[in-house]
């Protein structure tokens, strides 16, 4: 009896399901936060009775046969990256993306890191930084006697000195994109990883044909439905309970047969 090991998949899937679900309510307000959804495919089946097998002599072919499922595994958790809502914060190194693109992060080990979350601040020699300390590349030094900071949509950044008119350009900002961003592998902190699935980056202007552009004073709150997050939750909580009714309903079968004399 099948029943009990197909069941048991079912429900395995289901957890991870409500997992996936569960990471993504609690990243509800993370910025640039992209949600995950998990896709499942059905297992091997067994063919009791092939189909297209020879019925008879004459030549007459076996129309559907018998073939029976095993149950359900996980073939991917794949991130949708649909834009997110913007929201002001007047912050003058809050930097959103409105389109396609990343900001590239250079870790302390030189390695680069891509990420939608553009919470920036000055690191004591001037450069713009995240939280954790870590350059946006390509490098931008803001002088220290700059008194009004600019960042247009194409990403240049101008400053404006104290006694002079005309505001000075201290560098240009760039994003970078891939042939498959769902392929990114996630490390935490808002951070991603390129991958082979992912393809080599393209780094460009914001604004040129396929980035987006910059708001400065803004940020992308993650991509999160709570209502569809809901009820994905009490679908996926409901499709559990079924499943452990199978193995109920079997186990008592079973007990039934045991029965016998």
């Amino acid at each position: 009896m099948k029943a009990l090991s197909i069941a048991a998949t079912g429900m395995l899937a289901q957890q991870l399901n409500v997992d996936v679900i569960s990471n993504n309510i609690a990243n509800m307000t993370t910025t640039g936060f992209k949600r995950q959804r998990p896709e499942f495919h059905d297992l091997l089946y067994q063919n009791f009775r092939r189909v297209g097998a020879d019925s008879s002599d004459a030549g007459t072919i076996v129309p559907s046969g018998v073939q029976i499922g095993v149950g359900v595994k996980t073939a991917s958790v794949y991130r949708i990256t649909e834009q997110g809502g913007l929201i002001s914060t007047d912050n003058t190194f809050d930097l959103a993306i409105s389109g396609k693109g990343f900001f590239t992060i250079q870790l302390p080990n030189g390695e680069f890191t891509y990420t939608r979350a553009g919470t920036f601040q000055l690191s004591p020699e001037g450069d713009i930084v995240t939280a954790d300390g870590f350059i946006v590349d390509p490098g931008v030094v803001i002088p220290e006697s700059a008194i009004d900071i600019s960042i247009n949509a194409n990403g240049e950044v101008q400053v404006k000195i104290d006694g002079q008119v005309t505001p000075q350009n201290v560098g240009q900002l760039e994003l970078a994109t891939f042939p498959n961003e769902a392929g990114l592998e996630a490390i935490g902190d808002n951070l991603l990883l390129e991958t082979p699935s992912s393809g080599a980056p393209t780094t460009g202007t914001p604004g040129a044909q396929g980035f987006g552009t910059i708001q400065q004073g803004f940020l992308e709150t993650s991509n999160i439905n709570a209502v569809q997050s809901i009820i994905d939750l009490i679908t996926a909580q409901r499709a559990y309970e079924l499943n452990s009714k199978v193995i109920t309903a079997s186990d008592e079968m079973m007990q039934v047969a045991n029965q016998l004399r």
